[in-house]
């Protein structure tokens, strides 16, 4: 009943957002702004955000301190870490202060917070003083709440504009970290700050990636910061990650953190959870599970895949989430279709909206008849299983939207899931020929 009446109220609505404002107020004074004396690192932009996090607060873990992460797959406490099954990046804001209550007993002194738009609108993050504040790019999502992309991207822009009147921490001073090579960055890069660095390829960015190499195993480059040089190699592979560093070790150099120390941090995060996460198959097929959920993040996924000389075909295994944004559902499916060989549409997390509905938001955009290279399969396991079956030696599958999560919302209702665990047992049936095919 509560939620079909929480339907019935558009996300913008002022009464809704006086509700989760008030929400924040009373959730802080519950307990006790246990963030008033951390150093808060806000991470925010339409995709990426979730690696940074990870390279961030692990690298600083590694230096010495003691740290607090939240992010959309899971959240570090110190030498804890748990998975984040709220499945949400921007949680409740009792959640949220319940987490940072529980990191200051353990005696946190830096916060590194994933932040999504929602947070913000809905005052999430009321009472957090932010010191530094990063973005790498934007692209459409979350219009649903937005309407517009002009909102979107004003909703980031409020922190940034904000933070030179957050309370001041002595120690540290306020910082942005923006990539100019990003939609909109020339909005963020206007603003005032103590001190603002940027990165990109772009001659005009303050650190730019030199003798990029990557191979399947790793990626190595270096970097020129104005005091040193630096050279990584890491084993988070691909581009893409070049960034997520670059954006890294401008935190890290903000918090004066020598070139050795930099170079160990970052080489120490070897793994972020359903971030391009690899299963192989004996058979040379590589299954990659991504959270890909974007039409920016498919891009920058297939893309990467397509420039690897040594690939014989993609396949796609995608669909869309709910009533949200469903704007970005037809580009999906078109870049979907522009970079895959085979495509098969299944289920991602439906809720209250029916799966066959969400796909005809997607069909038209793909410009094949079903079974020539393109399949419409609705259940997510036998999608995933006809994936396995049809992928031969140096196909790559990639399994885009479900990343690391533990549940699949069918109906409103939670069941138990996980696209690797699942990717595995599959992989297990066919090489035990126990595989048996529905008909």
């Amino acid at each position: 009943m509560l939620n079909k009446v929480k339907n019935l109220i558009s996300l913008d609505n002022p009464l809704r957002l006086l509700y989760h404002k008030i929400r924040a107020i009373i959730a802080n004074v519950v307990y006790g702004f246990p963030h008033k004396d951390m150093l808060i690192i806000w991470i925010t932009w339409t995709n990426w955000k979730t690696t940074t996090c990870n390279i961030v607060a692990r690298g600083l873990i590694e230096s010495g301190k003691k740290v607090f992460m939240f992010s959309t797959v899971n959240i570090i406490v110190n030498d804890e870490e748990f998975t984040n099954n709220t499945k949400m990046t921007s949680p409740d804001a009792f959640e949220l202060q319940k987490w940072l209550a529980y990191a200051k007993n353990k005696w946190c002194e830096i916060a590194v917070i994933e932040t999504a738009s929602h947070w913000i609108k809905m005052s999430r993050i009321w009472g957090l003083n932010y010191d530094i504040v990063a973005l790498t790019n934007i692209s459409q999502d979350h219009l649903d709440l937005h309407k517009t992309m002009e909102d979107y991207v004003a909703t980031k822009l409020e922190i940034f504009k904000n933070i030179m009147f957050y309370k001041r921490k002595s120690w540290v001073k306020k910082v942005a970290v923006i990539n100019i090579d990003s939609d909109y960055a020339e909005l963020f890069t206007s603003e005032t700050y103590d001190t603002l660095f940027t990165y990109w390829k772009n001659y005009k960015a303050n650190l730019q990636p030199q003798n990029i190499k990557t191979t399947i195993e790793w990626t190595e480059f270096s970097l020129k910061i104005p005091w040193d040089d630096i050279k990584i190699k890491t084993k988070l592979i691909w581009e893409f990650n070049v960034y997520n560093i670059m954006c890294a070790v401008w935190i890290f150099s903000s918090l004066w953190f020598s070139r050795e120390l930099i170079e160990k941090a970052i080489s120490k995060t070897s793994w972020i959870p359903g971030r391009m996460d690899l299963l192989e198959s004996e058979d040379w097929v590589k299954i990659y599970i991504d959270y890909a959920h974007t039409e920016d993040a498919l891009k920058n996924v297939l893309q990467t895949f397509k420039s690897l000389e040594w690939v014989k075909r993609i396949i796609t295994v995608f669909g869309a989430t709910w009533d949200r944004d469903k704007t970005k559902r037809p580009v999906m499916g078109q870049i979907v279709a522009e970079y895959s060989d085979l495509i098969i549409l299944t289920e991602d997390d439906n809720y209250s909206e029916d799966v066959h509905e969400i796909m005809k938001d997607i069909i038209p955009w793909i410009e094949r008849k079903e079974w020539e290279g393109f399949w419409i399969i609705p259940e997510r396991k036998e999608a995933i299983t006809t994936a396995l079956i049809a992928a031969r030696k140096w196909d790559i599958v990639l399994l885009a939207g479900k990343w690391d999560e533990h549940k699949i919302m069918r109906n409103n209702w939670p069941e138990e899931w996980h696209d690797k665990t699942i990717a595995q047992e599959i992989l297990n049936e066919i090489k035990e020929n126990k595989l048996v095919v529905k008909k």
